[in-house]
Protein backbone atom coordinates (compact mmCIF):
# COMPACT_ATOMS: atom_id res chain seq x y z
CA UNK A 1 0.00 0.00 0.00
CA UNK A 2 1.12 3.46 -1.09
CA UNK A 3 1.66 6.04 1.16
CA UNK A 4 0.91 9.59 0.58
CA UNK A 5 1.02 12.53 2.70
CA UNK A 6 0.04 16.35 1.85
CA UNK A 7 -1.13 19.02 4.66
CA UNK A 8 -2.58 22.49 4.81
CA UNK A 9 -2.41 24.49 7.81
CA UNK A 10 -5.40 22.46 9.68
CA UNK A 11 -5.45 19.07 7.93
CA UNK A 12 -3.14 15.82 6.35
CA UNK A 13 -4.18 14.36 3.49
CA UNK A 14 -3.32 10.80 3.81
CA UNK A 15 -3.94 7.26 2.91
CA UNK A 16 -6.26 5.03 4.71
CA UNK A 17 -5.26 3.31 8.02
CA UNK A 18 -8.10 0.45 9.60
CA UNK A 19 -8.71 2.67 12.37
CA UNK A 20 -10.48 4.94 10.07
CA UNK A 21 -13.00 2.26 9.25
CA UNK A 22 -16.11 3.50 11.73
CA UNK A 23 -15.87 7.25 9.86
CA UNK A 24 -15.33 5.31 6.66
CA UNK A 25 -18.64 3.74 7.07
CA UNK A 26 -20.55 6.52 9.11
CA UNK A 27 -19.91 8.84 5.92
CA UNK A 28 -21.69 6.30 3.90
CA UNK A 29 -24.43 4.90 5.69
CA UNK A 30 -25.23 8.66 7.44
CA UNK A 31 -28.88 9.55 5.50
CA UNK A 32 -27.24 13.49 5.75
CA UNK A 33 -24.04 12.58 4.12
CA UNK A 34 -25.75 10.67 1.52
CA UNK A 35 -28.79 12.75 0.28
CA UNK A 36 -27.53 12.93 -3.13
CA UNK A 37 -26.55 9.44 -3.42
CA UNK A 38 -28.98 6.40 -4.38
CA UNK A 39 -27.83 4.13 -1.93
CA UNK A 40 -26.50 3.10 1.59
CA UNK A 41 -23.86 1.23 2.83
CA UNK A 42 -23.59 -1.53 5.86
CA UNK A 43 -20.76 -1.58 7.40
CA UNK A 44 -19.24 -4.59 5.33
CA UNK A 45 -20.20 -3.18 2.42
CA UNK A 46 -18.72 0.29 3.40
CA UNK A 47 -15.53 -1.66 4.74
CA UNK A 48 -15.25 -3.62 1.27
CA UNK A 49 -14.98 -0.34 -0.46
CA UNK A 50 -12.46 1.28 2.39
CA UNK A 51 -9.93 -1.34 1.54
CA UNK A 52 -10.61 -0.78 -2.49
CA UNK A 53 -10.22 3.03 -2.27
CA UNK A 54 -7.19 2.22 0.02
CA UNK A 55 -5.39 -0.41 -2.15
CA UNK A 56 -5.72 1.81 -5.14
CA UNK A 57 -4.01 5.07 -4.05
CA UNK A 58 -1.64 5.80 -5.87
CA UNK A 59 2.12 6.98 -4.16
CA UNK A 60 1.27 10.01 -6.72
CA UNK A 61 -1.87 10.56 -4.50
CA UNK A 62 -4.27 9.54 -6.55
CA UNK A 63 -7.10 8.22 -5.30
CA UNK A 64 -10.31 9.53 -2.45
CA UNK A 65 -7.26 10.44 0.68
CA UNK A 66 -8.24 10.52 4.28
CA UNK A 67 -8.41 13.48 5.77
CA UNK A 68 -7.08 14.60 9.45
CA UNK A 69 -7.43 16.76 11.58
CA UNK A 70 -3.26 18.00 12.66
CA UNK A 71 -4.79 19.29 16.09
CA UNK A 72 -6.89 16.20 16.98
CA UNK A 73 -6.30 13.49 14.64
CA UNK A 74 -9.72 12.71 14.22
CA UNK A 75 -10.35 11.51 10.46
CA UNK A 76 -13.32 13.78 9.18
CA UNK A 77 -13.79 12.31 6.05
CA UNK A 78 -12.09 12.25 2.12
CA UNK A 79 -11.10 14.50 -0.21
CA UNK A 80 -9.14 13.25 -3.80
CA UNK A 81 -7.96 13.56 -7.04
CA UNK A 82 -9.43 10.25 -9.21
CA UNK A 83 -10.35 9.18 -12.80
CA UNK A 84 -13.49 10.62 -13.89
CA UNK A 85 -15.88 7.90 -12.64
CA UNK A 86 -18.50 8.74 -15.48
CA UNK A 87 -18.01 6.74 -18.17
CA UNK A 88 -18.40 9.29 -21.44
CA UNK A 89 -15.88 9.90 -24.19
CA UNK A 90 -16.43 13.96 -22.52
CA UNK A 91 -14.56 12.66 -19.21
CA UNK A 92 -11.87 10.25 -20.65
CA UNK A 93 -9.13 10.94 -19.49
CA UNK A 94 -9.60 13.31 -16.97
CA UNK A 95 -8.84 13.71 -13.52
CA UNK A 96 -12.20 14.49 -10.88
CA UNK A 97 -12.08 15.98 -7.60
CA UNK A 98 -14.41 14.93 -5.00
CA UNK A 99 -14.79 14.92 -0.97
CA UNK A 100 -17.17 13.44 1.44
CA UNK A 101 -17.13 14.40 5.20
CA UNK A 102 -18.83 13.65 8.10
CA UNK A 103 -21.44 16.42 8.94
CA UNK A 104 -20.49 17.45 12.45
CA UNK A 105 -17.13 18.79 10.35
CA UNK A 106 -19.08 20.85 7.79
CA UNK A 107 -19.49 24.35 7.80
CA UNK A 108 -15.62 24.53 9.07
CA UNK A 109 -14.18 25.28 5.60
CA UNK A 110 -12.01 21.59 5.60
CA UNK A 111 -13.61 20.50 2.09
CA UNK A 112 -12.51 23.78 0.30
CA UNK A 113 -9.19 23.93 2.34
CA UNK A 114 -7.99 20.46 1.54
CA UNK A 115 -9.36 20.40 -2.27
CA UNK A 116 -7.88 23.77 -2.90
CA UNK A 117 -4.17 22.04 -1.64
CA UNK A 118 -4.82 18.70 -4.18
CA UNK A 119 -5.63 21.44 -6.68
CA UNK A 120 -2.13 22.84 -6.21
CA UNK A 121 -0.82 19.66 -6.03
CA UNK A 122 -2.54 18.32 -9.49
CA UNK A 123 -1.33 21.17 -11.39
CA UNK A 124 2.18 22.16 -9.72
CA UNK A 125 3.48 18.48 -9.16
CA UNK A 126 1.25 16.00 -11.53
CA UNK A 127 1.07 19.01 -14.30
CA UNK A 128 -2.59 17.87 -14.80
CA UNK A 129 -4.12 19.92 -18.08
CA UNK A 130 -7.36 20.09 -16.40
CA UNK A 131 -9.55 18.76 -12.92
CA UNK A 132 -12.91 18.22 -12.93
CA UNK A 133 -15.83 17.83 -11.00
CA UNK A 134 -19.71 17.20 -10.94
CA UNK A 135 -22.78 16.65 -8.26
CA UNK A 136 -26.14 16.23 -8.31
CA UNK A 137 -28.02 19.60 -9.83
CA UNK A 138 -29.20 20.63 -6.44
CA UNK A 139 -26.36 19.45 -4.54
CA UNK A 140 -25.64 23.10 -3.62
CA UNK A 141 -23.30 22.53 -0.67
CA UNK A 142 -20.67 20.31 -2.91
CA UNK A 143 -21.53 22.80 -5.90
CA UNK A 144 -20.36 25.61 -3.71
CA UNK A 145 -17.50 24.19 -2.76
CA UNK A 146 -16.50 23.65 -6.58
CA UNK A 147 -16.99 27.51 -6.75
CA UNK A 148 -14.75 28.23 -3.78
CA UNK A 149 -12.27 26.46 -5.02
CA UNK A 150 -12.23 28.52 -8.67
CA UNK A 151 -14.28 25.64 -10.42
CA UNK A 152 -16.29 26.87 -13.72
CA UNK A 153 -19.50 25.60 -14.86
CA UNK A 154 -19.53 23.97 -17.85
CA UNK A 155 -23.32 23.20 -19.11
CA UNK A 156 -21.96 21.41 -21.94
CA UNK A 157 -20.89 19.18 -20.22
CA UNK A 158 -23.53 18.51 -17.97
CA UNK A 159 -25.43 14.64 -17.82
CA UNK A 160 -27.96 12.34 -16.45
CA UNK A 161 -25.39 10.11 -14.76
CA UNK A 162 -25.44 6.52 -16.18
CA UNK A 163 -25.05 5.01 -12.75
CA UNK A 164 -28.50 6.56 -11.08
CA UNK A 165 -31.14 3.57 -11.46
CA UNK A 166 -34.43 5.13 -12.80
CA UNK A 167 -36.12 4.68 -9.86
CA UNK A 168 -33.40 7.83 -8.51
CA UNK A 169 -34.82 10.00 -11.42
CA UNK A 170 -34.07 13.05 -9.02
CA UNK A 171 -30.52 12.24 -8.86
CA UNK A 172 -29.74 11.94 -12.42
CA UNK A 173 -29.22 15.13 -13.73
CA UNK A 174 -25.35 16.43 -12.85
CA UNK A 175 -23.54 19.40 -13.25
CA UNK A 176 -19.70 19.64 -13.96
CA UNK A 177 -17.05 22.16 -13.37
CA UNK A 178 -13.50 22.46 -14.12
CA UNK A 179 -10.82 24.10 -13.79
CA UNK A 180 -7.65 24.22 -15.94
CA UNK A 181 -4.22 24.48 -14.95
CA UNK A 182 -3.17 28.00 -14.85
CA UNK A 183 0.31 27.10 -15.52
CA UNK A 184 -0.46 25.26 -18.68
CA UNK A 185 1.14 26.73 -22.04
CA UNK A 186 -0.98 29.51 -23.76
CA UNK A 187 -2.35 31.08 -20.56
Amino acid sequence: MAEFHLETDRLIIRNWKDEDRDLFYHINSDETVMEFFPFRRDYEQSSQMMDRIRKGIKQDGFGFTALELKETGEVLGFCGLADATVEDETFEGLMEIGWRLAPQYWGKGYATESAKRLLHYGFEELELPEIVSFAVHNNYRSLSVMQRIGMTRDPSRDFDHPGVPDEYSHLKKHLTYFIENPNKKGA
